[in-house]
């Protein structure tokens, strides 16, 4: 069954923006290519983080508002674990 996520993810600050842009764009196909549905892209760009996180305090955000099956979910926390400038995740189920 489908349902509506959102999905947040803080790139490291060190990151250049060519490659910032890279892994956007792969976690967007991610999405898509699992038969997903992106409703919303928004990027908040650089913020400070409210406690450091590997020596990092500051990080790019980026919130992504899906529609999707629970298995895409699964498969987007995985790849979230393995991209190394990913330093934070969280993907909720929004209510309906």
């Amino acid at each position: 069954m489908e349902r509506v996520y959102e999905a947040t993810f803080i790139i490291k600050p060190d990151v250049e923006e060519e490659a910032r842009n890279e892994v956007i764009e792969r976690i967007k196909s991610i999405i898509t290519d699992n038969n997903g549905e992106i409703l919303e892209a928004n990027e908040w760009g650089s913020r400070k983080l409210a406690y450091e996180i590997n020596d990092y305090k500051t990080g790019y955000y980026t919130l992504l508002t899906i529609k999707a099956e629970a298995d895409l979910v699964e498969e987007l926390e995985r790849n979230f674990k393995i991209i190394d400038d990913i330093i934070r995740y969280l993907v909720i189920r929004v209510e309906e």
